[in-house]
């Protein structure tokens, strides 16, 4: 650029535009490594995450274990109940990470950490899928960890590797769909205290009206139906099929159900269903909040 004095000067670089797929994608990986970083300079986050399902593993194998009868199995059969329990176990794992996914963006948003990242030239949604990303990092390694416990006691899988690993695959693909429904909690609260509630309060019934624990077929009729379009259900129900704990005298579904006949693409659909509708309506949010 000429100006008066006969000086070229170059104009000044703007802030880069906020858009792209390889921006996002970079923008993510960023926000993703700095919640990492966090999590490990605060090592009781994992540490408190991972005894709570160790402690469940310890509870229903050895206190639940000897009452709980598993049709087909014979009376009183910890081993039998082992393999049906933990597929169940896993899955409760995974979810109940919606409750700290909640709370983290709720505290960013307390600290006004987003702020600071809404003056920053990256994509919107960058901050809520860095921040689901290092949430299903933490999944993974609690439920690597919870695995390792689940054999000590006594778990086996029957399936080759390949089938085992697309088991977990699933499991932490519901993971990772939950914790969309953790940020859009965390957004819609004003403490991390209420987004921990809030993410915890509804979980309950979901994993307990469930196949996660008991056979469905000792419900009462109205609650199978509902157990058994469950999302959290076809999660479980494929898992065991993938690791092959499924056992002879459970039936897959007592109301036909269609997920329960299909678990494994049961599983995949309602993931995906919720991880499109949850990131879309937090993303939504997230843009309302820091506009």
């Amino acid at each position: 650029m000429s100006t008066a004095t006969g000086i070229v000067t170059k104009p000044t670089a703007g802030p880069r535009p906020a858009g792209g797929i390889g921006q996002s994608v970079r923008d993510s990986l960023v926000v993703a490594r700095r919640n990492l970083i966090r999590m490990t300079r605060i090592p009781e986050m994992i540490l408190f995450g991972v005894i709570q399902p160790v402690m469940f593993v310890v509870l229903f194998t050895y206190v639940f274990g000897g009452s709980i009868n598993i049709p087909g199995a014979p009376a009183g059969s910890a081993s039998a109940y082992k393999e049906f329990l933990m597929a169940g176990i896993f899955a409760q794992t995974v979810t109940f990470a919606t409750a700290g996914a909640g709370a983290g963006i709720a505290d960013d948003m307390h600290k006004g950490l987003i702020d600071r990242f809404r003056s920053l030239p990256m994509a919107r949604g960058a901050v809520l899928t860095g921040r689901t990303l290092a949430d299903l990092v933490q999944t993974a390694v609690t439920l690597a960890v919870l695995a390792v416990v689940a054999l000590i006691v006594g778990w086996r899988t029957h399936e080759n590797m390949g089938k085992v690993l697309a088991g977990f695959g699933l499991l932490l693909l519901l993971g990772y769909a939950f914790t969309w429904i953790g940020a859009l909690i965390g957004l819609s609260v004003r403490t991390p205290e209420a987004a921990t509630s809030g993410g915890l309060i509804w979980l309950f019934p979901l994993t307990f009206i469930s196949n996660a624990f008991v056979p469905v077929n000792g419900m009462p009729r109205f609650l199978q139906y509902v157990a058994e379009w469950n999302p959290f259900s076809a999660t479980v129900a494929a898992a065991r099929e993938l690791f092959g704990n499924t056992i002879e005298g459970v039936p897959k579904s007592v109301t036909g159900a269609w997920p329960m006949e299909h678990p494994v693409w049961a599983s995949l659909i309602w993931s995906v269903l919720i991880i499109v509708a949850f990131r879309t309506l937090a993303v939504r949010k997230y843009r309302r909040a820091s506009s």
